[in-house]
């Protein structure tokens, strides 16, 4: 008897022994919620202002990640499947994280999320003023280089004859197609049509687009039209304006691309002396010139001054400013008011300290 309670005992010590164990092993039952509203316990949103409140008891790096203000690809931007994946984003299958796909900022439009990349290709909007060169000829077209993902198309029939004439266009202008655009050149246009492919149609069906000469040009692609991105070229209502320069410089010409390509060239007026002529045939004596490659002489004060203006630009997008006819202007005059503080050699060179001081300057006249 004694050795069979003994093997009961020792069962029963064994069983409770198991218990013992397998209550360690079971997991602690979860804490009630602090809030009374939802929230969500693995949110990784960057933007500290949302209406999302992130739970205190979530690790510390998670705190961190939320005032993140750039997002590399891959990286996990929420789990949360009340939010809508936009633009730079994807959702894996059978899961509800959105993850980055560029890097960027995060946007957010009510429940959208969406990222802004840092540096993109520029993305084409009909009515947009853009800079491009052109690098194929075809038979009935031009291919140019808008800094777009794809070449945008300029049509044989989208543009101005010499002369302004109005007529169909034949066999023979489609021979003589390199008398107007050759490769290389730079023309000014503007956007007509999208196509599906997100390629763009141009034209050039107006006195103030056409070849560029008599100038200098400036790449500032990637950061063109940003909606979100620093430092690019702002779409606003002037693209193309005439700046007066100081120091005999004369009239400075400077056309901004939407697509972060830009020209600075000597003012010309080709007007001058005309006032008594009709504007159609004012057209075409324009036009008959419109398609000359021979540069005209430029004094070298108009040249110090178009290196003057390239340098307040160059200023303005190294430090994150957008770029218009207003900051340009304003830069200018910034730039004349350091040159004054120098004392001994003046340098034009507009880079490091001396160009954020003019920016400065810029940035404070326009909140004044």
């Amino acid at each position: 008897m004694s050795m069979r309670v003994g093997k009961e005992e020792v069962k029963e010590g064994e069983s409770e022994s198991e218990d013992v164990n397998e209550s360690e092993r079971l997991p602690a039952p979860p804490k009630p919620p602090r809030q009374t509203h939802p929230t969500t316990t693995n949110s990784h949103d960057y933007d500290s202002t949302s209406d999302i409140d992130m739970d205190i008891d979530e690790p510390t790096h998670s705190v961190k990640r939320a005032r993140k203000s750039v997002v590399t690809p891959g990286e996990l931007v929420t789990s949360d499947p009340q939010w809508m994946r936009g633009h730079g984003t994807y959702i894996p299958p059978s899961t509800t994280s959105i993850l980055s796909t560029v890097a960027g900022t995060v946007l957010k439009t009510n429940k959208l999320l969406s990222v802004t990349p840092l540096r993109a290709r520029y993305t084409p909007e009909i009515g947009d003023l853009v800079v491009g060169r052109i690098v194929e000829v075809q038979a009935r077209r031009w291919k140019v280089d808008v800094a777009a993902a794809l070449l945008a198309a300029l049509p044989l029939s989208a543009i101005n004859l010499p002369g302004g004439i109005l007529r169909k266009r034949t066999a023979v202008d489609e021979l003589n197609i390199r008398t107007f655009f050759t490769e290389g050149d730079l023309l000014v246009a503007e956007v007509q049509a999208l196509f599906q492919d997100g390629s763009a149609g141009l034209h050039t069906r107006s006195l103030k687009y056409g070849k560029l000469r008599n100038g200098y040009f400036l790449s500032v692609s990637g950061t063109g039209g940003s909606r979100g991105r620093k430092g690019g070229v702002a779409r606003s209502r002037r693209q193309v304006f005439t700046l007066t320069t100081a120091n005999g410089g004369g009239e400075v010409d400077v056309i901004l691309g939407v697509n972060g390509y830009i020209w600075i060239s000597k003012h010309v007026n080709s007007a001058q002396g005309n006032k008594d002529i009709s504007i159609t045939k004012l057209e075409e004596q324009v036009s008959l010139g419109v398609y000359s490659s021979q540069n005209e002489e430029i004094a070298p004060a108009t040249r110090r001054e178009i290196a003057r203006v390239t340098g307040v630009i160059r200023a303005l997008v190294e430090n994150g400013v957008g770029v218009d006819e207003d900051m340009v202007v304003r830069g200018y005059e910034a730039c004349q008011e350091v040159d004054l503080e120098e004392e001994g050699e003046r340098s034009d060179w507009l880079g490091g300290e001396k160009g954020r001081r003019v920016v400065e300057l810029a940035m404070g006249a326009m909140v004044t």
